[in-house]
């Protein structure tokens, strides 16, 4: 095989290459979990104590984050993360919600869970049920949680992964815990403008 003839093969290998790249679906950095039935069962109460469920939120970006107050490293982390998410996005900050779930309701009052997650974004809301409400909730969402030690100081082992639903509601993206600001703007924005 002649030099051209390899050079021309090896060629039509990267072509096709990038050929399967472009096939139209949108290059998440996330994991794309498009088509998952997640968020059907979201009905939880607020900070306010109004019933909320995905509805409320469409015609936006929601990331849905489950956590709690007392968490000293995950939850904070996150919450900062998704601060910086918006500052990137600049004017289309305001098309993205942040939905914070707490795992941890025999501690988490309604007022706690405002104020912590207000405390990083004015706009953030935080959602409460009863010990039942967040199990339901939970398995809907495949989140895993369980309650570590005893005594009034115990912690809450918990998924630390950030669900993303796209304007229309649906579940589209699962963001792993340690993702960018800058990677995680990326993806949103391809749901805002459509993708």
């Amino acid at each position: 095989m002649s030099r051209r003839s390899i050079l021309a093969a090896g060629l039509a290998v990267i072509a096709l290459a990038l050929v399967g790249c472009k096939d139209g679906a949108p290059q998440f950095n996330s994991t794309d979990i498009t088509g998952a039935e997640y968020g059907k069962a979201l009905r939880l109460t607020d900070q306010d104590g109004k019933v909320r469920t995905m509805d409320d939120f469409k015609g936006k970006v929601v990331a849905v984050f489950f956590g709690y107050t007392m968490c000293p490293d995950v939850c904070p982390t996150t919450l900062a993360m998704l601060v910086g998410v918006k500052k990137k996005l600049g004017g289309d900050a305001d098309r993205v919600q942040v939905v914070f779930v707490t795992v941890d309701p025999e501690r988490d009052t309604p007022e706690q869970i405002g104020n912590y997650a207000r405390a990083f974004d004015s706009t953030n809301i935080a959602l409460r049920g009863t010990l039942e409400e967040t199990m339901a909730v939970a398995k809907a969402f495949n989140v895993f949680y369980q309650k570590n030690g005893a005594g009034p100081n115990y912690t809450m082992d918990h998924t630390a992964g950030i669900y993303v639903f796209d304007p229309k509601g649906r579940a589209r993206l699962f963001v792993r815990n340690g993702e960018t600001p800058e990677r995680l703007t990326h993806d949103i924005q391809l749901l805002l403008n459509g993708s």
